[in-house]
């Protein structure tokens, strides 16, 4: 004989729910629900007992107070044996099996046309507390938040005389609180975009993440990975694009995918960006994404292969078979692509095609979070530009039209390089590109070299350098190179040694005051 159930399903997620409720009906249980659940399960001819019926108490405004009652919680938090006589006192009945999902808050304000009072009345207050009621009592009550745990849970009760095991409910019980606390840091997020933060690092910082992939590995085959979504991810992001084809990505395959679609958004449109280890191996702005593809390839098509490749534009077909007939490419992504680019792409099976859609500007400056052994650095996205405006001459010799729009070019994209950076760069597109060394000196001649290797003229391209030059010799590779124009931060203590080098080599040299440091 099956031990009597009681249930207590309130779900604003129906998926599965019927099938769940009717194999509980099966087992004897009395089945308590709540408004559009009872609804649902009465018209599956399920027999139901509504909340009111044993509150005593009628669902009232508009249905924000319905089971915040002590005849409900009563019933999720009863430890057994120890509260029977007070349960009993108070006609207070266990409930044995919680099913609950919570108001659809993410996807409510996800919308464009969603009202801050559309957003504060999907924040569900019941449900949560139920779930916490009910997980704080796992000791004897199955807790279950997730509808892909309902064929499990009514297997383990039918194979077990209607119980469930310790290790079950503690399982249930632990996935219940991550499903509270990042639906709550989610609201946390939606409100501190509306203003709603007193400073920019508040003392408590939830970080709501939805597990959204098991990826095959990690940066290396032998460690494990996975990619989760944050609370109130937004449209235009890499982790919510749509993939149009191809094998499933990787670890890799994602990071460096962002990295390139960072840099991409940052260009006029349209441009090409692509990215090899999560540095940017070419960069070029073109009339159209053809051309600037092929500009962004030339500069180091060594590097090109195996990469990936972001646009800021649609992909037509003549770019999609340009990247077809040149290279070996991991991931191509863009805000969309002409339906004959992915007839060009769908021969190679193997790529993997990203559509992200348009960025939301309102998610453009979101925090950036890096973990560290023991806590978290959060800084601000570094978003800092510089205009003609902004630009300090330094040297003797004033920079051309053409050298400012070449070096503001290279300094937008220095930002994007991983530090010590140096990049050349003339005529909208990329020459050169040295990342990641432990000396400046070191990435100049990197550049240079590179520059060499795709047969590139640098005879008067402009050098960014993402930090000062705290000596000479940096302006001296740049001279010996063709270099003309050079943009830094300045702020060096030799900072006139270096403006001397440059006036000797009759060099412009200009001063953003701003330094991009990426690590």
């Amino acid at each position: 004989m099956t031990n009597s159930i009681r249930a207590l399903i309130s779900v604003s997620d129906k998926t599965g729910v019927v099938e769940f409720a009717r194999a509980l009906e099966k087992l004897g249980a009395e089945i308590v629900s709540t408004g559009g659940t009872a609804t649902a399960l009465r018209d599956a001819g399920i027999e139901v007992q509504d909340v009111s019926e044993i509150t005593g108490f009628p669902e009232i405004m508009d249905g924000r107070v319905k089971t915040l009652h002590p005849l409900v919680h009563g019933g999720l938090l009863g430890r057994g044996e120890q509260d029977s006589d007070v349960m009993a006192e108070h006609g207070i009945n266990q409930v044995d099996v919680l099913a609950v999902n919570l108001y659809p808050f993410e996807s409510t304000v996800a919308k464009p046309d969603c009202s801050f009072t559309d957003a504060i009345e999907n924040i569900d207050i019941g449900g949560p507390t139920m779930i916490r009621s009910a997980s704080k009592n796992h000791a004897h009550v199955t807790v279950v938040v997730d509808p892909a745990d309902y064929e499990s849970v009514a297997d383990e009760l039918a194979a077990n005389n209607g119980s469930v095991s310790d290790t079950t409910r503690r399982k249930l019980a632990t996935k219940a609180f991550a499903h509270t606390s990042t639906y709550d840091a989610a609201i946390w997020a939606y409100l501190q975009k509306q203003g709603g933060g007193q400073n920019d690092f508040p003392e408590r910082l939830p970080v709501g993440l939805t597990l959204k992939e098991t990826l095959r590995y990690g940066e290396n085959p032998h460690q494990s990975a996975a990619l989760y979504t944050s609370s109130g991810s937004s449209p235009g992001a890499l982790v919510t694009a749509e993939q149009l084809q191809g094998k499933p990505l990787s670890f890799n395959n994602i990071s460096d995918a962002d990295a390139a679609l960072g840099c991409a958004r940052s260009l006029d449109a349209p441009g090409c960006v692509i990215v090899k280890h999560a540095n940017p191996c070419g960069v070029a702005l073109d009339a159209d994404a053809e051309q600037a593809y092929r500009k962004a390839y030339a500069c180091d098509p060594t590097s090109a292969f195996g990469g990936i490749i972001a646009f800021n534009s649609p992909v037509s077909a003549a770019a999609a078979q340009a990247i077809v007939d040149n290279q070996f490419v991991e991931v191509v992504v863009a805000p969309s692509f002409d339906s004959d680019a992915l007839e060009a792409f769908a021969p190679k099976v193997n790529v993997r095609v990203l559509a992200c859609g348009e960025q939301d500007a309102a998610s453009a400056g979101s925090p950036v979070l890096q973990q560290v052994e023991g806590g978290m650095l959060v800084q601000d996205k570094d978003v800092a530009c510089v205009s003609r405006d902004d630009l300090e001459v330094v040297t003797e010799r004033q920079p051309t039209e053409q050298e400012i729009t070449d070096a503001l070019l290279a300094w937008k994209i220095v930002r994007f390089v991983k530090s010590n950076a140096i990049v050349y760069g003339k005529d909208n597109a990329t020459l050169g590109i040295g990342a990641g060394q432990m000396s400046r000196i070191m990435s100049a001649e990197i550049a240079g070299q590179k520059a060499a290797e795709a047969e590139l003229d640098l005879d008067g391209a402009a050098m960014a350098s993402d930090a000062f030059f705290p000596f000479r010799d940096g302006i001296d590779i740049a001279a010996k190179f063709g270099i003309k124009v050079v943009i830094q931060p300045g702020g060096s203590k030799r900072d006139e040694e270096v403006i001397a080098a440059a006036n000797e080599y009759d060099m412009a040299m200009m001063f953003t005051k701003i330094r991009h440091f990426r690590h």
